[in-house]
């Protein structure tokens, strides 16, 4: 999508806004928009960490309370429980609908602790309630006589654009949210023949949408909490030089420590230097090697079980008491899923003695399934780690992005040495298409800044090890 270049900052312009009160600006102007404003569209750009949830949640209810029944389109069943769950708890007296499938277990089973949540498979027995959720899929299949007065897309750059044709009649208004950042929707069939046009299929709706639309009001959250001040500057010059973020917190507000000491190991050292400065790059050796690398894959289990046996702590802005650094908030992130089986494998292997507990609950997953969650420190093996060639896929800008933005203290990668000279060895080849904004930043040049940052945070492993 084509974005326009913030202006530059003057060296006279006032001092920026405390974090709270910048967001909080934001939200205002998103929320009058929503409510007031006369567009049939608002969009709104959240960098990861943002709030973005909190957003959806607010604009529903305001608009509930203010008599306007809506409708809120997610892109997955989890994202479709964690909003009503999230709803729920923040307006118990809120009557909300759960427009599910006719699956054997079609929701989470914590929505049955609310008594203003209304599950059903059919559409008629929620279309008097002030909110119904449900995914684009479902809603597709939905037909009213009257649209909804509003909607909310969730995720809205997840989505494709013909998912958003299909519902489009459902509405007369919306408010779309979502990362531009993020992985690219999917798609299981070729687009070629629609690259250029402005009803590519394959798109997003938020690109789509602005393509025939480019007046409707955007706006952007300014600010990450979740993300570290030690990380935030980072993901945002790489990934989103177009709408920068800044951290919610200070390089002071956050530390991890441990209670164990280091044992002379590399993977020791390695994370040491990421739970000092926020950032840790594991490097083996140069090799090329199949996917599934044993030795890396090895590498990354070895840091996920020094983690949990080191007795980490963290403190943060949310509390000065120390909290455990438990298997529930540690996570690996692959580019395949087949890499995230072997990592599985190999923590289940760890047994004996020195085996910490709790491996076998560590969240190991592709990039496209973490989306949208937060840890405090994620363990990353680099998509391009031992691979003779750099593929579009594992070039893809949203894929590093999603691996390297999830943590609320530190993200250590493992990854071969080597990569740098992959990239400069393997320029883009793919063609180009008429009427295509070209994207920024690309996967090589999104590449090239995140290893550069990491060549300062580097532990290398010595050949054979």
């Amino acid at each position: 999508m084509t974005r326009t270049a913030p202006a530059p900052t003057d060296a006279t312009d006032p001092e920026p806004p405390a974090p709270g009160e910048a967001a909080g600006r934001a939200t205002t102007a998103i929320l009058h928009d929503t409510l007031h404003g006369t567009h049939r569209g608002v969009v709104v750009d959240s960098p990861p960490g943002a709030g973005k949830s909190t957003l959806v949640v607010r604009a529903a209810r305001e608009l509930a309370a203010a008599g306007h029944p809506l409708m809120i389109i997610a892109q997955t069943n989890a994202q479709v429980d964690d909003l009503v769950d999230r709803l729920a708890t923040a307006d118990p007296e809120l009557p909300v609908g759960r427009l599910h499938s006719s699956d054997a277990r079609p929701y989470d089973p914590v929505l049955d602790s609310h008594a203003s949540v209304v599950t059903s498979a059919k559409p008629a027995d929620l279309l008097q309630l002030p909110v119904v959720v449900s995914t684009a899929a479902k809603w597709a299949w939905v037909s009213v006589d009257s649209p909804w007065p509003h909607a909310i897309v969730d995720e809205a750059y997840q989505m494709r654009s013909d998912a958003l044709l299909a519902v489009a009649g459902l509405f007369e208004r919306a408010l779309f949210v979502g990362d531009p950042g993020q992985l690219d929707p999917f798609s299981q069939v070729g687009a070629e023949q629609w690259a250029g046009l402005t009803y590519d299929p394959s798109a997003s709706a938020v690109a789509t949408l602005l393509s025939h639309n480019p007046h409707l009001p955007q706006h952007r959250l300014p600010v990450s909490w979740r993300l570290p001040a030690s990380a935030a500057p980072l993901v945002s010059d790489a990934f989103y030089p177009y709408t920068p973020f800044r951290s919610g917190t200070g390089p002071g507000d956050r530390a991890l420590s441990f209670a164990t000491p280091a044992d002379g190991s590399a993977t020791d050292a390695v994370i040491d230097e990421a739970a000092r400065t926020g950032w840790g790059l594991l490097e083996l050796p140069a090799r090329r090697t199949p996917r599934t690398d044993p030795e890396a894959v090895a590498a990354v289990a070895d840091v996920v079980r020094r983690l949990l046996a080191r007795n980490g702590a963290s403190t943060s802005e949310r509390s000065d008491v120390p909290a455990p650094l438990g298997a529930d908030r540690v996570a690996v992130g692959t580019a395949h899923r087949d890499q995230a089986a072997a990592v599985r494998a190999a923590l289940a292997a760890c047994e004996g003695e020195d085996a910490p507990e709790g491996l076998a609950e560590v969240t190991v997953d592709t990039a496209n399934r973490l989306q949208g969650r937060e840890f405090d420190v994620t363990v990353v093996l680099h998509p391009l780690s031992g691979r003779p060639d750099a593929t579009a896929f594992h070039l893809e800008t949203g894929r590093l992005c999603v691996l390297t933005s999830r943590h609320r203290h530190a993200c250590v990668v493992v990854c071969r040495a080597g990569v740098p000279q992959l990239l400069d060895d393997h320029p883009s080849t793919e063609p180009l298409a008429l009427g295509v904004p070209v994207a920024f930043p690309d996967g090589w040049e999104a590449n090239q800044a995140v290893l550069s940052h990491l060549s300062a945070h580097t532990v290398r492993t010595e050949p054979g090890r």
